[in-house]
């Protein structure tokens, strides 16, 4: 089996340690960790802590803010982190890379703001320029193609948990939606919601007012996934071990782990 973990890290420095501890209480069975919000330079970024558990880095890195790598237990043929698209290349979001027959993009969508703010605006423009790229690059019914990470954005209101308080929020305008929905007309299957269609699994829960534990949180974190890559999904899951931590802070997000037959890779 191939595992590839999506975790938003939300500081990789500040979150080492407890990234460490979720690696063995996981018996290091993740083969490709793809991170976002490294919040690192390539100076800054724990090189030598992944090295020691086997894994090959390769990073997006950004100044205090965003950052995306992806460190893998073997190296990828190729790797990209510039798209020669304007608004893609404005921030350290993305990053590429190819293991055989898979390709494997690690997006840290932008949180956005309300409508009529220049983040709004930003975050349509980053999304219609992915999927214009993404259409262009591929044809999905024969390339093996996985997009993993936090696209700050839910599907639907099974997505969060009180639809009706949190209309019209960030992550819940039909604006919004409407960018997912343009990645799934693409071609692209949400795993998650394919392999359990009724289930309610959140992904990230503010660190105010205990919401882990009343589990008041929003499905943002996702992997989609090409058609010809879907026959290899085997599951889906959200890990909440590294969440409900409390001697060590956690990320405000828990990482979501899709498993794949490795017959995907060839």
């Amino acid at each position: 089996m191939l595992r590839l973990a999506s975790y938003n890290v939300n500081s990789v420095r500040s979150r080492t340690e407890l990234i460490g501890l979720w690696l063995d209480h996981r018996g290091n069975d993740i083969d490709i960790l793809a991170m976002q919000e490294l919040k690192a330079t390539a100076e800054q970024f724990p090189g030598e802590f992944f090295e020691s558990r086997g894994f090959v880095c390769h990073i997006n890195p950004q100044k205090r803010y965003n950052g995306v790598g992806i460190c893998s237990k073997f190296p990828p043929d190729d790797v990209q982190i510039r798209f020669n698209r304007p608004v893609l290349d404005a921030q350290a979001r993305i990053i590429r890379a190819r293991f055989g027959r898979l390709d494997v993009w690690n997006i840290y969508g932008p949180h956005g703001d309300l409508p009529g703010t220049d983040k709004f605006r930003f975050k349509m423009q980053w999304y219609d320029q992915l999927t214009d790229l993404l259409k262009t690059s591929y044809d999905l019914e024969t390339d093996r193609v996985i997009i993993t990470g936090d696209f700050n954005i839910t599907f639907d209101d099974r997505d969060v948990y009180d639809p009706i308080a949190l209309a019209g929020s960030i992550g819940t305008m039909p604006q919004e939606r409407a960018k997912l929905q343009a990645l799934l007309e693409l071609g692209f299957i949400d795993g998650f919601r394919h392999l359990h269609p009724d289930t309610i699994q959140y992904t990230w829960w503010d660190y105010q007012g205990a919401k882990i534990w009343k589990n008041q949180g929003m499905r943002i974190d996702h992997l989609l996934v090409s058609p010809a890559a879907l026959p290899f999904l085997r599951e889906v899951e959200v890990d909440l071990w590294p969440r409900r931590k409390n001697k060590i802070k956690p990320s405000d997000h828990a990482p979501l782990i899709g498993a794949f037959d490795k017959g995907i890779l060839s």
